[in-house]
């Protein structure tokens, strides 16, 4: 399994290395937190999210996510009207997500009502007794303003890069599909085709008859066409996009295709999901009843409904598109919705500062959470770098995609200490590896792991739930030599202050020296000197090369 790809690239030198990394001037571990809910209207579903916005790191982390199944889509037949009961359920789920809200202290409710209410003749009166009875104002968004907020929630979780991307998020009412990369939004579209609405308007027996399927796929088909040719328009000639999926119709799809790897991932954001394999799923949902489906762990009972014409409705799009793989993001409107109120309020220079450093702020975004001192965290980051760039083709055979994995593991090495001194590599791992590292492949989030937990005591063994979790034999060298690296630079960091200014390599065949450089003249660096000298064994044992460490007179 891959995930999004890694988009993070920095110059070369004239000898054809990379610059020591370093973090934009406006990303730095967090001053101050700011508080912010997001409520979602749907057709199926309101959704709350509670973030809390990093003054500092101009990014955010979500502290609470809830669900509640209001069905606002289910109007009344003849008039298309929300019924009193879905108004009902409506208004009772945002009295309760505002008590959440405020309990938690946010600043402001941001809400957004989106295809059912906007499409029903009394939703802006609706909208009038939420405000009247809740005090809560509801922006009603059009179709294409719902495709935009999408589209950030998407870009502040994702690296786009500058390749296009297409973004389809399968409403109950409606499906956005947005064609856009890492610095622009080519086409933000909206299409009045969503699960609730293919299931209410023809879903009569289910499991669903073939003919029936079959004017189900051609409904979908000659409604996404104008969307789908709006896009291809404005994909340039020798483009090739990346479809990334959003919605609960996406996620319950990409959970079932996950039931089949040996090693199922933790987190379904940057799950890559085939059109065979997808192709596999729909086969399977569409000849099972409504109770065989509620039987599927990943699906509830209101998504087992449902969850037939929505997975059509992927199933087309992906083959009017003529794309062969999707990737799924759990980030879309909710998160869009945070992040248009922080541009609002002056926290973000631009909708694409997330993209211009988003593995960054991910990382600082963990280092500050587990309370890692950011100062020696930045001196072995800088000092694992400079190994790496002076050492390729000796302790390295990298081809630059692990630099970037090495920055962030030596970021944050030291984050298992927050749980227990001793042996805190491990706890370094079960955070890393639990933690949220956007921009990151699932593949890249292991070795991140497993780098900062092999920088220390012993080498990787078979037995360990680490290494297992490597997926090929390159990451597995990969972090080999990564750890190494960082193995070294932690060595050299031994006290509070900085003692050394830098370093340089020598090597030969069966040899390598580290010459240290003091920060002042004469600077005694004795106890640098022997705990690098302490890591012999270990380069030997990983490299065959004998190590040798001097300090420069």
């Amino acid at each position: 399994m891959a995930g999004a790809e890694p988009f993070l690239e920095t110059a070369r030198d004239q000898n054809g290395r990379q610059p020591q990394q370093e973090m934009p001037a406006n990303v730095r571990f967090g001053q101050r937190l700011r508080k912010v809910a997001a409520i979602d209207v749907g057709t199926n579903s309101t959704h709350l999210l509670v973030a809390s916005v990093d003054v500092g790191l101009g990014t955010f982390s979500i502290e609470l996510a809830e669900k509640s199944t209001t069905r606002l889509g289910e109007k009344d037949p003849d008039t298309g009207e929300l019924t009193a009961e879905a108004m009902d359920r409506g208004m009772s789920s945002l009295r309760r997500f505002q008590e959440l809200a405020i309990s938690h202290q946010v600043e402001q409710i941001v809400i957004a009502a989106t295809s059912a209410v906007r499409e029903a003749p009394n939703g802006r009166d609706f909208l009038q007794t939420v405000q009247d009875q809740l005090g809560l104002d509801v922006d009603l968004v059009s179709g294409p303003e719902e495709a935009r907020l999408i589209y950030l929630g998407v870009l502040s979780g994702m690296p786009f890069g500058d390749r296009p991307h297409l973004v389809l998020d399968i409403g109950g009412g409606s499906t956005e599909l947005i064609l856009a990369d890492g610095r622009d939004a080519r086409a933000l579209t909206s299409t009045r085709v969503g699960a609730v609405r293919l299931q209410r308007d023809f879903v009569k027996d289910d499991p669903i008859p073939p003919h029936r399927r079959s004017f189900l796929q051609a409904f979908i088909q000659g409604s996404l066409e104008p969307a789908v040719d709006k896009v291809h328009r404005r994909i340039k000639p020798g483009e090739t996009p990346v479809l990334v999926a959003t919605s609960g119709t996406a996620m319950a799809i990409g959970a079932l295709a996950a039931t089949d790897d040996d090693r199922p991932p933790l987190k379904l954001h940057g799950y890559r999901v085939s059109k065979q394999r997808l192709d596999r799923v729909v086969e399977r949902l569409v000849v099972m009843t409504p109770e065989q489906r509620r039987d599927l762990a990943p699906i509830n009972d209101r998504r087992a409904e449902i969850i037939v014409p929505g997975a059509l409705i992927l199933q087309t799009t992906m083959q009017m598109l003529g794309v062969g793989e999707l990737v799924l993001s759990e980030r879309a409107l909710r998160e869009g919705l945070i992040v248009d109120w922080m541009l609002r309020h002056g926290l973000l220079e631009d909708r694409f500062s997330f993209q211009s450093s988003i593995r960054q702020r991910t990382v600082m975004h963990q280092a500050q959470r587990f309370a890692v001192n950011q100062v020696r965290a930045e001196r072995v980051a800088s000092h694992a770098l400079s190994l790496y760039d002076n050492t390729q083709g000796c302790l390295h055979r990298d081809d630059g995609s692990g630099r970037d994995l090495l920055w962030a593991a030596a970021l944050l090495h030291a984050c298992g200490q927050h749980i227990n001194l001793s042996a805190y590599h491990k706890h370094s791992w079960y955070l890393i590896r639990h933690g949220e590292l956007l921009g990151y492949s699932e593949s890249e989030h292991l070795m991140i792991a497993a780098i900062a937990r092999y920088h220390r005591r012993s080498l990787p063994k078979k037995r360990h739930e680490a290494w297992q979790a490597l997926q090929t034999r390159q990451n597995r060298r990969t972090v080999s030599e990564m750890a190494l690296l960082l193995r070294l630079a932690a060595a050299l960091d031994r006290r509070p202050d900085p003692v050394v200014k830098t370093l340089a390599a020598q090597f030969t065949s069966s040899s390598i020296t580290l010459e240290l450089v003091p920060e002042r003249l004469n600077q005694n660096l004795s106890l640098e000197q022997w705990s690098l000298e302490s890591c012999e064994s270990i380069v030997r044992e990983v490299t065959g090369l004998n190590l040798k460490v001097s300090v420069q007179e």
